[in-house]
């Protein structure tokens, strides 16, 4: 509950009375979740709050077992509640409701307590006990258990210390508050990742999600060879000393594809550690060679990870997707000469003693050298054609606010929607968010890029001022925008053209996928109304409801394009209620053979499945 002081007759800043009120620890967090989860969602992205609710409860689990204790974690996920069982020590029974219930109380103060953990300020779990309708600890420590329950961060339940008959260890049950997450839902997808890299930098440890076991052997060289979606130009290597472990390979693809942790925490925006990865890998392999190859040309096609145990980490956000840390420890080396060390001795030695992998890594250098060489003179009149297009006032119609900007939480929120036509590009640009949203209109469609270098990405005006306007020539550390969003026609051509984008970002820039930046927008195929409601149907199943709930008789408009849906309209679709969905990739999707077939040569086996598959639009039977 909130107290609240008035100070009366006070002349501070020319104020002549000040209402000063001081909030309890669940209500600021309720408050302000932001400061605490980066953002709410209702499940449909990977970075939203109900996930890091997640996190932070297994953060806890995940720091046991660092320590030590407890070799498997179960969780379960029903009905849009979270159970999650340890097997460590179990929380200090008398301090089972100060751990879940006030801010800064943890065991991970002292040298004596916890080392190499996240979750360092004590905040975790206080979280997401004020953010769920109903939070459950208990834990099971010696024979004895205690438990506390709670709604919204107040206590409902508590019992007293008992006699139990289970194993040490701590079970926490939560249901994020619909006030707070909306209609969520948490998804696979998402949460598998998660829980198999927890076992990539654990190993040993076991975590079964719902049923389903997920364990390595490996680590790193797992976590790569999960995620691989070119074969490997040699076999991955992999290194691990005191409080680092990495691993590397090369592929065909375009760019640079990094995995970076710290403490077991996926720091998916890098931090000081990816830079000096980045930095160190280029030169110790120049180094080796004894060649002026340029870093670039080192790194292009280059796959990696990084994990790394750090003291008392600092982060640029609660949330932790970013290493701002300058040394392992307060006293210590700066990680950058610790990774340099490390890789100075690790990957120079590899190399000397593995000359079959020495030699195809050379290989992969000079083609990445010659090709860059052979499209110097077209990259140089390529960069000058984009600074002429005026991009601000043809192509783009950019946002105020950038995912690199350091302008605060917002930054996430910044998107581009990648438009067909002047029709379609009005009606969002006139809809948008100024600050957030921007928009690349293209003109007609872009050419299919399958099978072909990068040079054309130069030549090709819409693909140059594209990649300009991203900001990705180099790499994604330049980012402009955290969404890129495909938004064409729901019909034949834009569903080509949209196919088409996707064969640009897949062949050239695949991170950009991988690392969820690309969606495609979902806009309504049908509108339905009467006097009294309007309602937008994204399907065929959505209409006939519609027309159901809104009988008799009521008036259907079939939107053919972005363009015939006005710009008040188009604000119900860009707004809080957008429906994106993001393009991922897995190895098992197998995007060079799909790329192959379905971008590539028109061979008879395509023009088989093109007949089998082929779908007669209604108003074309008319």
């Amino acid at each position: 509950m909130s107290s609240e002081l008035n100070i009366e007759n006070s002349k501070l800043q020319g104020v002549d009375e000040v209402e000063v009120v001081t909030l309890e620890w669940n209500e600021h967090i309720r408050h302000r979740p932001g400061m605490y989860i980066g953002k709410l969602g209702d499940g449909s992205a990977s970075d939203d709050g109900i996930y890091v609710l997640l996190k932070e409860v297994l953060d806890n689990s995940i720091d046991e077992y660092m320590m030590g204790f407890g070799k498997t974690i179960e969780v379960t996920i029903e009905n849009e509640s979270v159970t999650i069982r340890d097997h460590g020590r179990g929380v200090p029974l008398n301090k089972v409701k100060d751990v879940s219930s006030k801010m800064n109380t943890g065991g991970k103060y002292t040298e004596g307590g916890y080392t190499g953990t996240v979750g360092l300020n004590g905040v975790g779990i206080k979280a997401v006990n004020a953010l769920s309708s109903r939070f459950f600890i208990e834990s099971y420590r010696n024979g004895q258990s205690k438990s506390v329950e709670y709604s919204k961060g107040i206590v409902t339940d508590e019992s007293g210390i008992e006699s139990t008959a289970e194993e040490n260890g701590t079970i926490v049950s939560f249901t994020p508050d619909t006030e707070k997450f909306g209609n969520y839902h948490f998804r696979d997808e998402f949460i598998i990742p998660l829980l198999k890299n927890y076992t990539f930098l654990n190993v040993g440890l076991t975590i079964i999600f719902n049923g389903e076991k997920y364990s390595s052997k490996n680590g790193l060289k797992d976590l790569l060879s999960e995620n691989l979606t070119s074969e490997e130009l040699y076999p991955v290597m992999h290194f691990s000393g005191e409080g680092i472990e990495i691993a590397l390979t090369h592929t065909n693809q375009y760019g640079e594809e990094y995995y970076s942790f710290v403490n077991s925490q996926n720091t998916t925006q890098g931090g000081t550690h990816l830079s000096a990865l980045r930095e160190h890998i280029a030169r110790v392999i120049k180094e080796f060679y004894n060649k002026n190859y340029e870093f670039s040309d080192i790194r292009n096609g280059i796959v990696a990870a990084i994990s790394i145990k750090i003291v008392e980490p600092i982060f640029e956000s609660q949330t932790k997707t970013k290493l701002g840390s300058k040394d392992i420890r307060p006293d210590g080396v700066s990680i950058n000469k610790y990774v340099g060390d490390f890789l100075k001795k690790e990957l120079d030695n590899f190399l000397h003693k593995n000359p079959i992998t020495a030699e195809a890594l050379e290989t992969k250098i000079k083609e990445s050298e010659k090709e860059r060489k052979a499209i110097a003179g077209v990259t140089k009149l390529a960069r000058e054609r984009a600074k002429k297009a005026n991009l601000h006032n043809k192509k783009l119609r950019d946002c105020r606010i950038h995912l690199n900007d350091n302008k605060g939480e917002q930054r996430e929120d910044s998107c581009i929607f990648i438009t067909e036509g002047d029709s379609a590009s009005g009606s969002i640009t006139k809809s948008r968010n100024p600050n957030l949203q921007a928009v690349f209109s293209l003109r007609g469609k872009p050419l299919n890029c399958y099978g072909l270098t990068k040079k054309i990405v130069y030549e090709n005006e819409e693909f140059n001022l594209l990649q300009a306007a991203l900001n990705i020539e180099e790499d994604l550390e330049g980012l402009r925008y955290n969404k890129v969003i495909i938004a064409t026609d729901a019909d034949t051509d834009g569903m080509h053209i949209r196919l088409l984008l996707l064969t640009f970002f897949l062949q050239f820039f695949p991170d950009l996928i991988k690392k969820g930046h690309v969606y495609i927008l979902q806009t309504p195929l049908f509108r339905v109304r009467n006097k009294k409601k309007t309602l937008y149907c994204y399907s065929e199943e959505e209409r006939i409801s519609a027309i159901k709930e809104l009988s008799p008789n009521p008036e259907i408009t079939r939107f053919k394009g972005l363009g015939e849906i006005s710009p008040d309209e188009f604000r119900n679709f860009i707004g809080e209620d957008i429906r994106l969905d993001r393009v991922t990739m897995r190895k098992e999707d197998l995007p060079k053979e799909l790329l192959e077939f379905y971008m590539g040569k028109n061979t008879p086996d395509r023009q088989v499945f093109i007949i089998d598959n082929l779908v007669v639009e209604e108003d074309e039977v008319a």
